[in-house]
């Protein structure tokens, strides 16, 4: 495990300590990987891993810190770093920053997240818990419930979207529509509000009782088309808010 002199070199000619310290990044993850660590498992001390390494303590510190920061460890309160499981705010803020510097559009966003949730739709139709159906419908009654109160539908709406992700038993699909929280927070405002009548925002309510119900009644088809309908309806409304 421990870098030759070679590697160590090389990271120093790829900026100095910034290019050791993604060398050390590396070391880490292959620690992972080579000793089959899975979520909650201890990693070496930062001193033991810099012998391991050849490199010092700081490297190691701020290797582990920048994992930390990625949710790929978990550091602090005084114990070991341990493996973590990847969060969904990792993914969102990386979303929301090309969304704000113009290096993606919100409808291409809505693009990613109509192909995604459609096969995830689809899944979690073949593949959901009674429990999980359940959750899955009540939060398009809370939807409705609290109709007048667009705070709590915009919760509730995320809510099932990332409730759907679960559902679908793909811990991937999970992540990535966990992942679009902090971009809807952004749009769904705008979208409620250009759809200018109750009857129109009851469409979007009404969408997802059918994709609740095509859930939990076992029917992937349903729900595919279902969630078709839904993206395609919010799309409008954002275009039709000047929205692209």
């Amino acid at each position: 495990m421990e870098l030759s002199s070679d590697t160590r070199d090389a990271g120093v000619q790829q900026g100095g300590a910034e290019g050791l310290l993604g060398s050390v990044m590396t070391s880490v993850k292959a620690y992972i990987r080579d000793n089959g660590l899975q979520v909650g498992d201890e990693l070496p001390s930062e001193g033991a891993f810099a012998d391991l390494t050849g490199t010092s303590r700081t490297i190691v510190r701020e290797a582990y810190r920048s994992l930390a920061a990625l949710t790929l460890i978990d550091i602090g309160n005084g114990r070991r770093a341990r493996v973590a499981a990847p969060k969904a705010d990792v993914l969102a803020m990386i979303t929301d920053h090309a969304v704000h510097t113009n290096q993606a559009t919100i409808q291409q966003i809505f693009d990613v997240r109509r192909t995604i949730e459609r096969r995830t739709v689809a899944l979690a139709a073949l593949r959901r818990t009674d429990r999980e159906a359940a959750e899955i419908y009540a939060l398009a009654e809370a939807m409705q419930r609290d109709f007048n109160d667009p705070q709590k539908v915009m919760e509730h709406d995320i809510a099932f979207h990332e409730a759907i992700g679960v559902a679908s038993k793909n811990p991937m699909f999970s992540l990535i529509v966990g992942s679009f929280h902090v971009v809807t927070r952004h749009t769904w405002p705008i979208g409620w509000a250009s759809r200018g009548s109750n009857e129109t925002r009851q469409e979007s309510i009404d969408g997802h009782f059918a994709i609740a119900k095509a859930i939990a009644n076992g029917d992937p088809a349903k729900g595919e088309a279902a969630m078709v309908e839904h993206f395609d309806l919010t799309v409008k409304a954002l275009l039709a808010a000047g929205v692209y």
